[in-house]
């Protein structure tokens, strides 16, 4: 009977697909390591000799990667809006109310923007990217914008918000949850779950308590009339002298 033939040596070269995953991994440490150093010292002051001193390589091997550092910015940015933009659509796929999903937006952004692609994506402004990316990263950014705009709008619909102008409230909740990406520093008094369920919290009810009652606001034109009224009823300041 014949013996049977031994193994083959395991082959010391990694399968194709693993490399891709090494590389990919690789990559992905490399971006993270930047944004949290654009994050930390802006994107003009951080060098790729500053990342590759980070990432313990040497600055050729960042090449292999990536072309430049514009196109690091760019990769960061857009994972952040990525991040942003898939969590927005998981959250209207669970269903639920307006104010459901509203809520579940503001979790979903307020906690990305405190993760070092989210602070990249607050912190870097549009003009540091070069186009024709930067016409497509204000793009997807407007897809939040709208996402907030429409959660706002079904909310007002179905009655569980006030009657308001979207777009404006829509301007209001981005805005104040996009600023915690610049000031949120981690190991602070507050976790991040913490800073945003206060800031949710505060923009939904607001800081009036329910006993007060607000003065109603009233239109320009109204405001310039009780102006141009309170001017005629004064008494003439008497003369001098």
């Amino acid at each position: 009977m014949a013996k049977a033939a031994p193994p083959p040596p395991a082959s010391p070269w990694v399968a194709a697909s693993g490399r891709e995953q090494q590389r990919e991994a690789k990559r992905n440490a490399l971006l993270t390591t930047a944004a949290q150093m654009f994050n930390e010292r802006g994107f003009h002051a951080t060098s790729l000799d500053d990342i590759a001193a980070r990432l313990n390589v040497t600055k050729p091997t960042l090449y292999y990667y990536v072309k430049n550092k514009d196109e690091i910015l760019l990769e960061c940015v857009k994972k952040g809006l990525h991040m942003t933009l898939d969590g927005i659509e998981a959250s209207r796929a669970a269903g639920g109310n307006a104010i459901d999903q509203l809520r579940a937006c503001m979790r979903v952004y307020a906690d990305i923007v405190t993760q070092p692609f989210g602070m990249c994506l607050i912190r870097v402004g549009d003009e540091e990217v070069p186009e024709p990316s930067r016409t497509e990263l204000r793009r997807m950014k407007s897809e939040i914008d709208h996402a907030f705009r429409r959660a706002v709008a079904q909310g007002v619909a179905e009655g569980a918000l006030a009657p308001c102008d979207p777009k404006m409230t829509a301007f209001v909740i981005a805005g104040a949850l996009s600023w915690i990406g610049r000031w949120y520093q981690e190991g602070g008094s507050y976790s991040a779950q913490e800073v945003a369920e206060q800031c949710i919290g505060t923009l939904l009810h607001g800081v009036l308590g329910t006993a007060v009652t607000p003065a109603p606001a009233q239109a320009p034109m109204q405001q310039r009339a009780a102006r141009a009224t309170a001017t005629r009823k004064r008494p003439a300041s008497p003369a001098a002298g």
